[in-house]
Order: C-alpha cells, then sequence, then structure tokens
C-alpha cells in the first residue's frame, strides 16, 4: 500500500492543492498503456524535449495540446480502405493513442517536429521578471550608517 495521507497539510498550507493531487495521481495506477513509448530529457538548464515513438502516423493524424499545465499528445490514424488489399499478418500498431504529460509553472511548448517516425515536442521553462530573484536595498534614516544586503558596508 503506498497511500499517503496528505489531508494535515491542507490545514496549514495556501495554494499547495494542485501539487497534492499530483502527489495523489502518481501512486495511482495507470491504466496500464505504454504505447507509444518515450523518452524525457533535459537539453539544456531550462529546455526539455519529450520523444516519442509514433512510428506510422503522420502530422495530420497527431494533435499536441497544452491547457492549465498539462500537456495532451493524441493520435488516431485514418481509415484505410481494406478492400483493395489482404493483410496476412498485421504487427505495426496503429491504434489511436493519448498520453499526458503534466507541466510544471511556466513551461511553455516552443514547438514540435516530427522525424524518421520520432515526435520531439520542445519545452522551455519560462520564469516571469516578478518570480525571479532580486536584491532590496535597507533604507535608513538619514544621517545613519547604510547597509547593503550584498558587498561591503558603507558609513556616513
Amino acid at each position: 500500500m503506498r497511500h499517503f495521507d496528505l489531508s494535515p497539510l491542507y490545514r496549514s498550507t495556501v495554494g499547495f492543492d494542485r501539487l497534492f493531487s499530483m502527489l495523489d495521481q502518481v501512486g495511482a495506477p495507470d491504466a496500464g498503456s505504454t504505447y507509444p513509448p518515450y523518452n524525457i530529457e533535459r537539453t539544456a538548464e531550462n529546455d526539455y524535449r519529450i520523444t516519442m515513438a509514433v512510428a506510422g502516423f503522420s502530422t495530420d493524424e497527431l494533435t499536441i495540446e497544452v491547457r492549465e499545465n498539462t500537456l495532451t499528445v493524441k493520435g488516431e490514424k485514418q481509415v484505410e480502405s481494406e478492400e483493395s488489399k489482404e493483410v496476412l499478418y498485421r504487427g505495426i500498431a496503429s491504434r489511436a493513442f493519448e498520453r499526458r504529460f503534466q507541466l510544471a509553472d511556466h513551461v511553455v511548448v516552443n514547438g514540435a517536429s516530427l522525424e524518421n517516425g520520432l515526435l520531439h515536442v520542445d519545452l522551455k521553462r519560462e520564469i516571469p521578471e516578478a518570480k525571479k530573484p532580486r536584491n532590496i536595498e535597507i533604507a535608513a534614516p538619514s544621517g545613519a550608517s547604510r547597509k547593503q544586503l550584498e558587498g561591503e558596508v558603507e558609513t556616513a
């Protein structure tokens, strides 16, 4: 049993409910779907790439959507007429799929490309200026010594 009771944390935190819901979902068993296989790579400090093996799918048969920090990749093969050919063995998967990825805050999709049967989705974490750390100068009464957060202490 891998279930953790996070309800005590709800009482003492504000704004972390989405994080706790994601932690609950991590322990939940997936539908068992491993199709299509994928890789998640970090290509730079704030750049990521998801690579999915989607052999046999064209760009018209793939859909990529981002909604509320969830990236959804869907693939659906167009129906081919079976009248003109007789398939003796079907080993190439042509089933529809839907794969979801939870994105962290401030992660945006930069683009996607399909080459050699691999779908590449490029992601970037763009932290807004308001969220980046900044230095605050400490004001002192006039005539008193001034201090700074970084550097040496100045005296008047």
